[in-house]
């Protein structure tokens, strides 16, 4: 049996935001749901009575009203909301619950000292940028590019920008040149807002030659900003002149674009996805009040850069007046132990993270209790890469045993989860423990019918309003129906393997496209991983399998990163097999195991098991992996010889 680790209160209904929202839809709308699984029922079945209470429970500002909600759940093409016009940044900055002279942002950095903004000072610094933004000609629907860390300055920046009605997009400063103009040069950006440089731990990386190469990649630019951060600056620089021009928000259509994410651009050019004000809105004031819990007297941190969607995630916690705590530094340094020691000093009431940085403090075996006081924490969330069974346990046993632990699962594609965590629900080992509210997440067999207790493909057979506006430039949709819609008509396939049990819970076994295929049977990455990087030697791995042409079984070939000081012999290999065989099957054995110095992993930490495949399969690497898109690109090169060794 699955193992229980955390259940609900008794008085939970009382004491969470869910609760609450349940309370307003029997008093306004005369609904009653005995457990979750029911109000997701309804909410995945009546997307508009669903939507529409959203919006009315959380008092969304508009300046028009709707004529509908949905009038044609058809996708693509969906169409949220139409007639009304709002603005992302006005409903943002209202900060429910949170006084004036209450902090709102925290921002933590290994650059220069702590900035803390006040609710007051927040809206003060968006309405002078805002300005500063006008003086440089910004107005509505022209793009403004952020190359800045995870502080104030960017959440004030894409406020301002959002609050014209103008459209934003960030890249972290880690990113390279090329990886950069990749990124913007397809969206024609009119200002440039950048830093000089930043610290990671206690080195200085200076960008001021990236900054000055992207601005030459740019003709579309007009002006450029570029901040002395690695000098202490605090501030927007000329954008924060001071003004009389009033705070106003430009009044814009629910799906005009608030901002441009992209996909990781691994192979090939990363898709500019275009999300609208009134999706994204509408999305996260659903999770994270009613999933995240958030409100009023929370402190919600979520390790993040600029570059990840998890950023655009956070960002947006003002709206249920939660304060944000930013952190733009090495989480590593001086060792894991400091953002647990950072959750002390900023008071964080929910500290979100990544899966492979809690499995990399369990493999270290910290504890971090033992190193912080974290009694506050009410919530941990995780998101990045399945989290196994004995993640969960680790969490539990050496954080906080009373918090809720969170495991999220979606994309830059939704800029949100599709699966998650809810207070009504129990949390167990290893699983999901719900689907979200509004998202009809299903698993289909190979020839498109649901499936429950089996692997399936990930799919949403209805519209969430924060599915993208579309890609930019893609005028016709062809691009944005080729990436969801090509296997199942009128269906997104998300590119996930997933289990949803018949308790409602769910478990993501890694991607549908880097599937290893053995006589038939598919088998998820995502435990292959679990059970070799939990044995002490091994640091990293990454697993790819190589079909057979002629329908056999095919190749399956492990590559593992060992621990300095081990080297990959045949006892390794017995004993990685054994392990395999024994937690898993004896088809999860690997024909052959390679030792690498390195797993290539995109700039947000995903590890890159296609590329690796096509490498391996004879494509060139150019053609396999944007190298500009990738943490460690020299990663690469063993992967490439040895796909010369085997031609050879």
């Amino acid at each position: 049996m699955t193992r229980v680790l955390w259940t609900p209160p008794a008085d939970v209904r009382q004491n969470s935001r869910i609760g609450d929202y349940l309370s307003w839809l029997d008093k306004h709308r005369g609904l009653t749901f005995a457990d979750y699984d029911e109000l997701w029922h309804w909410s995945t079945e009546d997307l508009p009575g669903f939507w529409s209470s959203i919006w009315e429970y959380f008092e969304v500002v508009a300046h028009e009203p709707a004529t509908a909600v949905l009038p044609d759940p058809t996708m693509p093409g969906a169409k949220w909301f139409p007639g009304t016009t709002l603005n992302y940044a006005e409903n943002v900055l209202r900060m429910p619950g949170i006084g004036d002279d209450e902090p709102v942002v925290l921002g933590y950095s290994q650059t220069r000292e702590p900035v803390v903004l006040t609710a007051a000072q927040l809206r003060e610094q968006v309405r002078r940028a805002r300005a500063g933004l006008r003086r440089l000609g910004v107005g509505e629907g022209d793009r403004v590019a952020a190359y800045l860390p995870n502080i104030p300055e960017t959440v004030v920046l894409m406020l301002a920008t959002a609050s014209l009605g103008a459209i934003f997009s960030s890249c972290a400063p880690e990113f390279g040149t090329r990886s950069v103009t990749d990124r913007w040069q397809q969206i024609s950006p009119k200002v440039l807002v950048a830093v000089d440089g930043y610290r990671y731990g206690d080195k200085l990386i200076d960008r001021a030659g990236e900054v000055a190469a992207i601005r030459a990649a740019l003709p579309s630019l007009t002006h450029a900003v570029v901040l002395p951060y690695t000098e202490g600056q605090v501030g927007l620089g000329e954008l924060a002149a001071d003004t009389d021009e009033p705070l106003t928000f430009a009044p814009v259509p629910f799906a005009h674009p608030l901002y441009v994410l992209y996909s990781s651009g691994t192979t090939g050019l990363p898709k500019p996805i275009v999300h609208g004000h009134g999706g994204i809105l509408l999305e996260h004031l659903k999770m994270l009040a009613l999933h995240h819990d958030l409100g009023p007297g929370d402190r919600y941190f979520w390790f993040s850069t600029t570059g990840w969607m998890m950023w655009n995630y956070l960002v947006s916690g003002p709206a249920v007046g939660a304060a944000i705590v930013l952190f733009d530094g090495n989480p590593g340094a001086p060792d894991l132990g400091m953002l647990w020691r950072l959750a002390e000093e900023a008071g964080m009431t929910y500290f979100g993270t990544s899966a492979p940085y809690l499995l990399a403090c369990r493999k270290e075996g910290l504890v971090p209790r033992e190193v912080a006081d974290l009694s506050k924490l009410r919530g941990l969330g995780s998101t990045g890469a399945p989290l196994p069974a004995e993640g969960f346990e680790w969490v539990y046993d050496n954080v906080n045993p009373d918090l809720m632990l969170l495991s999220l699962s979606g994309g830059t594609d939704v800029c949100t989860g599709f699966v998650g965590g809810t207070p009504l629900n129990p949390v167990y080992a290893g699983e999901i423990a719900a689907r979200c509210l509004g998202a009809k997440v299903e698993a289909y067999d190979g020839a498109g019918h649901p499936v429950l207790g089996a692997l399936g493909e990930l799919v949403i057979s209805a519209p969430m309003p924060s599915m993208p506006v579309g890609f930019w430039g893609d005028a016709t949709g062809e691009k944005y129906r080729e990436a969801y819609f090509d296997v199942f008509p009128g269906v997104w396939r998300h590119g996930d393997w997933i289990t949803i049990t018949d308790r409602g819970t769910c478990v993501i076994t890694g991607r549908s496209d880097a599937t290893l295929n053995r006589g038939g049977v598919r088998l998820g990455t995502a435990e292959f991983y679990s059970v070799v990087e939990g044995m002490d030697e091994v640091a990293d791995s990454v697993v790819v399998h190589l079909e057979d042409d002629e329908g056999g079984a095919g190749e399956l070939l492990l590559f593992v990163v060992l621990v300095p000081g081990r080297e990959l012999d045949d006892a390794m290999r017995s004993k990685i097999a054994r392990e395999l065989r024994t937690a898993l099957s004896p088809r999860h054995i690997p024909d052959v195991i390679y030792q690498v110095a390195a797993v290539p992993r995109t700039l947000s930490g995903k590890k890159l098991e296609v590329p690796v495949k096509r490498i391996l399969t004879g494509t060139p690497v150019e053609s396999a992996a944007a190298k500009g898109a990738l943490a460690n690109p020299e990663s690469l090169n063993a992967f490439e010889a040895l796909a010369r060794t085997r031609a050879a």
